[in-house]
């Protein structure tokens, strides 16, 4: 996803980094994807985009609210700006459509594709199930509410908010046509021309209350960790003409070169899930088919909490273990629906019964509000330039383990990622006693034994960070080679 226009400090700023990555960059060959990271070290980090979505790592959320979308009907008279990048094909959005569904603001800014070429119609970045469709379409918003720009926001953990449309060849899309008809005046780098506005919203499926939801990364250099990802269950359809028009007719070199270079295959490929889940909006199958529902953000905070200020000579006893519904209740087959596990009260274990007090919500955020994610966003730029001065050689790895703690906590506490072991430590950290020793001793023990079962080798294998990989998300939530169900906090569907 590349993203475009800059204020005036954010631009130096840009420009510093440029001279720093290097600019240039392609999606094959020798400044191809497994080059992106020399040059712009996020793109070797942690939630990276796009990513394969499969069951193992869906989760039902019942709070999901159907996508809102604001002013997407353009007039014909409003002139938008249809242009080649080099790396796509984008259009200029104007910033009265917007994202009303959202707890902030998203103003829209662009809107561009990503496809596979004549010889092969596979070219989604996002794949279901391992199914890549042909195409995918992404309309880029922006945080409104807390940043004046797109360029302020790209690099802000909070800073973005795009919606995926999934592409397959079959019926002709008028909708699609309304700019398609354009791209032979942009058939190099850098070509513009304007185009007659036209109802945005009918790119989109027709159903919007039916979604993916993950937190992830721009899917361009320089793939900050930045977007709040929403995809769409059901896809659209253009015609076998539409796509070979798009995939055949533009270059992603300049007019000017004497041996132009085709633009297609402009997708990125799979990322790991690096401890994420993906919430799903839609109930579909059973618990025997693997869709779980996620625990509420105030258990999950509960869990936080017990870490920062709880008993840890007991939690490494596996306490805390005993917090959760999906613990030894589970272990009988009991089901409990989202309500009623919300208002249960936490399981007492020896010498465990925290003070009442602990949980009221004012305490839930200043516990929380210590480890920087009550309000503040985490800026990647800042982050960069201060690990590049003190690790210049290890740039990448530094970055990712720098990151990967804060963003893994907050993705888990809004539901959207398990607890990993670096994020535990990292929680952790202000308490250097002999009984968090302990604890971590025993997490790092329990990962080990998980990740030496027999039950996990053969359904798939632990991540760097901890996570399980998509295959290896347990069917049943009383697994004998499960020891620490949870981190993993979730009900059985109904």
């Amino acid at each position: 996803m590349r993203v475009l226009g800059c204020t005036p400090v954010v631009s130096l700023v840009m420009t510093f980094l440029t001279v720093l990555h290097g600019a240039k960059w392609t999606y094959s060959g020798p400044e191809g994807q497994h080059y992106w990271p020399k040059h712009y070290p996020y793109c070797g980090g942690a939630f990276q985009s796009p990513i394969d979505l499969k069951p193992g790592l869906l989760r039902f959320d019942p709070t999901l609210r159907p996508i809102e979308i604001q002013n997407y009907n353009l007039s014909p008279n409003e002139q938008l700006t249809l242009g080649n990048n080099g790396h796509s094909v984008q259009i200029s959005l104007p910033s009265k459509m917007h994202i009303s569904s959202l707890p902030q603001r998203y103003t829209a800014a662009q809107l561009h594709l990503h496809w596979g070429s004549s010889s092969r119609l596979t070219g989604s970045e996002h794949m279901v199930n391992s199914k890549q469709y042909v195409a995918e379409m992404h309309v880029v918003h922006f945080n409104s509410d807390k940043y004046p720009t797109m360029s302020v926001a790209v690099d802000k953990s909070d800073g973005l908010a795009v919606l995926g449309v999934l592409i397959e060849v079959g019926d002709f899309n008028p909708a699609f046509e309304q700019f398609l008809r354009f791209i032979n005046g942009i058939k190099y780098k850098d070509q513009k021309v304007q185009m007659p506005g036209f109802n945005i919203r009918q790119l989109l499926p027709e159903r919007l209350d039916e979604y993916y939801r993950y937190d992830g990364s721009l899917t361009t250099p320089p793939c900050y960790p930045s977007v709040l990802w929403t995809v769409f269950r059901n896809h659209v359809t253009i015609s076998r003409k539409q796509f070979l028009a798009l995939a055949t007719s533009l270059y992603s070199s300049d007019a000017q070169d004497s041996a132009p270079a085709s633009l297609n295959g402009n997708y990125r490929r799979p990322q790991p899930s690096d401890s994420r889940v993906v919430l799903v909006s839609f109930k579909k199958g059973s618990a025997r088919q693997g869709y779980l529902t996620v625990t509420s953000p105030l258990t999950r905070k509960r869990i936080v909490q017990q870490l920062l200020v709880g008993d840890l000579a007991d939690l490494a006893d596996e306490g805390l273990y005993q917090l959760l519904p999906s613990g030894s209740q589970k272990l009988h087959g009991k089901k409990k629906d989202l309500k009623n596990q919300e208002s249960e009260t936490p399981a007492k274990s020896k010498q465990q019964t925290l003070n009442s007090s602990l949980w009221k919500k004012s305490q839930t955020d200043q516990y929380v509000g210590k480890l920087g994610l009550a309000e503040d966003a985490l800026c990647f730029i800042s982050l960069e330039q201060k690990v590049s001065r003190q690790q210049k050689q290890f740039l990448v790895q530094a970055l990712r383990d720098a990151a990967f703690p804060e963003l893994n906590l907050k993705s888990y506490l809004d539901c959207k990622s398990d607890l990993a072991l670096p994020t535990i430590r990292h929680i952790l950290h202000g308490r250097p006693t002999d009984e968090a020793n302990e604890l971590k001793r025993s997490l790092q023990r329990a990962f080990n034994k998980r990740k030496t079962s027999t039950a996990i080798k053969q359904s798939g294998r632990v991540t760097k960070y901890g996570g399980l990989s998509t295959a290896a998300v347990p069917r049943t939530p009383h697994s004998p080679n499960y020891p620490h169900p949870w981190l993993l906090p979730m009900e059985w569907e109904d």
